[in-house]
């Protein structure tokens, strides 16, 4: 699909970009297509409207963007980056939306005062709902919306933890409860009148007639796969399937067609010469890598959960031996007198348990599950203690009361034992590991990280990181798969089952990438190094050839088929704007 451009009119377009501040992928797509939008449109203004901090734009405010901070959406609430409280996000929803409609009158009214041309938003429905009355069309651009997300959190699923003796379930919420709440968020996404669809996709029941909500109607029962039928229809989103009719601009009445833009991958462009031995080792030199960690023989694994908090590996090694002690020691209650509580800004408040015998060895890590709960994080960039070292940890025999004033923990008195390890966490002494997303405050004193393991800085350009790896670990967000995608390196996935979007971008992983999953339980026990093995021996041909392609485009000065496509992708979105904006602000 394409509109053409009136180059006359490009001048007095004002762009208004909501960004919903639920994790950094959206961050990363918005900032790649602001930029390429500004490449466009020379004189153009564009006004990005988050709740995402506004160092996460940096790029493109450089290049002129707008910032404004603002309460656009509600977040899902994390403990870990592959947990959700169910019962808290439900908390924030019920919050946001009890706001909403003051919510609406601010942004119509800015959007108003601001004289915007056109509102895109990734995938805040606030942002859509505020253009309809605000008489100005409307673009989501994105692989997901938050009503199927909400939606899904009353699909019924069980993990079976390996601590623990019987099956942990969290509780589904009540689809009953859940309806009222996201036919607002439905109703906020019909606003839309262009979807600029993502790959990795999911369904969008906002656009399409099939398939509806719920959510949860669309996995198998065992929450591992989409329905062949769900797949089928992902597919006909982007040749043709029947769209659910446009809502009319209350001023007007005028209804805009509404379209469906197949966009390309959308992804931040990393540093020309990353993919040469010289641009590697050039990025290694600024984390300020030791001399014999950052050779050519290096191997690099990076590890980034998208911002969220994650849990470290635990280092125990023997959780058979662990469940054994628990069973033959009694049970006490002992009070904890500080480290209860951890706030960071912009986000929900996250109570900590903190066991008194890990916070005595250097070696501690943040260990979860029946047994263990203690919010232990490595210091700064750094190298450890030896990974054959051994490790006392004490042992609880339940998992810990948590809640506004939790301060205290079962936990089994005098059962901390020498236990020794072999996490496996890298392959051989080739590697090192990059842990990214995390802060010299996020970790306590005194902890050490694993040999040849380092904590990147804050403002590292995850492009250029992804793009030197060998392979990443993390989770299954867009920005993280676009850019493994892109770059062609293997990754490791930690699976997160109660976040639908994953189901996409699983199918956009195998059919373009390298995945590889590794189980919770693995990732948590430090047990990494197979599927690093795996990923490396699956990917490394994909790898060489996107490095000697991207070589030979530094070479002859061309131009990389990933930015031709998104900037193709930024003419249509200004030929849509450009195309319909005066008319919907005329009646037409």
């Amino acid at each position: 699909m394409g509109w053409v451009i009136d180059t006359g009119k490009l001048s007095s377009l004002c762009i208004a970009y909501y960004c919903s501040g639920h994790g950094y992928g959206h961050a990363t797509r918005v900032s790649a297509l602001v930029q390429a939008l500004l490449n466009v449109d020379l004189h153009g203004t564009i006004h990005i409207v988050s709740s995402a901090p506004e160092h996460v734009f940096s790029d493109c405010i450089k290049r002129g963007a707008f910032y404004r901070y603002a309460e656009i959406d509600p977040v899902i609430v994390q403990p870990l980056a592959y947990e959700i409280d169910r019962q808290r996000s439900l908390a924030v929803l019920k919050s946001f939306l009890s706001k909403k409609d003051l919510l609406l009158q601010r942004e119509k009214r800015w959007l108003q005062e601001l004289g915007a041309t056109a509102v895109l938003s990734d995938a805040a429905f606030l942002g859509c709902m505020a253009a309809k009355y605000a008489n100005i069309p409307s673009a989501l651009v994105t692989n997901f919306t938050f009503d199927s997300v909400y939606s899904f959190l009353s699909a019924q699923i069980a993990e079976n933890l390996e601590n623990s003796d019987a099956m942990t379930s969290d509780i589904p919420l009540s689809a009953t409860e859940l309806e009222p709440l996201i036919d607002q968020i439905h109703f906020g996404y019909r606003c839309a009148d262009l979807l600029v669809l993502l790959p990795g996709s999911i369904p969008i029941p906002s656009f399409f007639c099939s398939p509806s909500l719920p959510a949860s109607s669309w996995v198998t029962a065992n929450l591992k796969q989409l329905h062949p039928q769900i797949i089928d229809s992902i597919l006909w989103q982007r040749s043709g399937a029947d769209l659910l009719p446009a809502v009319p601009f209350p001023d007007t009445g005028t209804l805009l067609p509404r379209s469906v833009i197949d966009a390309p991958l959308l992804v931040r462009e990393p540093s020309r010469d990353c993919y040469t031995p010289q641009g590697r080792l050039r990025i290694l030199s600024k984390l300020g890598l030791p001399a014999e960690s950052r050779t050519r023989k290096t191997r690099v694994l990076v590890v980034s959960f998208g911002g969220q908090y994650f849990q470290q590996p635990s280092r125990d090694g023997s959780r058979n031996h662990i469940r054994n002690v628990c069973r033959e020691h009694p049970q006490e209650v002992l009070p904890l007198n500080a480290g209860s509580n951890v706030t960071q800004k912009d986000e929900p408040t996250r109570h900590t348990i903190m066991d008194p015998c890990l916070l005595a060895t250097p070696l501690s890590r943040l260990v979860k599950g029946p047994q263990l709960w203690a919010h232990v994080t490595p210091p700064a960039k750094g190298v450890g203690s030896s990974p054959q070292a051994t490790l006392t940890i004490g042992l609880c025999s339940k998992t810990p009361v948590t809640g506004p004033n939790a301060t205290y923990v079962d936990m089994i008195p005098h059962a901390a034992e020498a236990i020794p390890y072999d996490p496996q966490l890298l392959p051989d002494e080739s590697w090192i590991a990059i842990v990214c997303g995390v802060s010299k405050e996020k970790w306590l004193e005194g902890a050490a990280l694993p040999d040849r393991f380092y904590v990147a800085p804050k403002d590292i350009y995850m492009p250029d990181l992804t793009a030197i790896a060998d392979v990443l670990l993390g989770k299954l967000g867009y920005g993280t798969v676009s850019e493994c995608v892109d770059a062609c390196t293997p990754f490791i996935y930690v699976s997160r089952p109660l976040f639908v979007e994953e189901y996409g971008l699983k199918i956009q992983l195998e059919r373009e990438g390298v995945g590889v999953e590794l189980e919770r339980s693995s990732y948590e026990a430090g047990d990494w190094a197979p599927a690093i093995r795996e990923a490396l021996k699956r990917g490394k041909q994909l790898k060489e050839r996107k490095r000697l392609q991207m070589a030979k485009t530094l070479s002859d000065s061309s131009v990389d088929t990933r930015h031709l496509e998104i900037m193709k992708l930024a003419e249509d979105v200004i030929g849509w704007v450009d195309n319909w904006a005066n008319k919907v602000r005329r009646g037409e």
